[in-house]
């Protein structure tokens, strides 16, 4: 049985004042992850520009 399986299992046994507590956390949970992976995108963005703002990066792109 996978995580996601186990999970079903125990939000269909949780009472359901708690369902709330579980949904709150799990809510927290990805927009934790997603800011997150939002700060290491704008953190490599400075270390990538030294590439993408190339000459020839744009000469390879103008064409789309």
């Amino acid at each position: 049985m996978n995580t996601k399986d186990l999970l079903l299992r125990e939000i269909e046994q949780v009472p359901e004042f708690l369902l709330t507590e579980v949904l709150d956390f799990l809510q927290f949970l990805k927009a934790k992850h997603l800011e997150e992976n939002t700060q290491i995108s704008i953190l490599s963005e400075s270390s990538l520009a030294k590439d993408w703002l190339k000459p020839e990066e744009d000469e390879a792109w103008q064409d789309l």
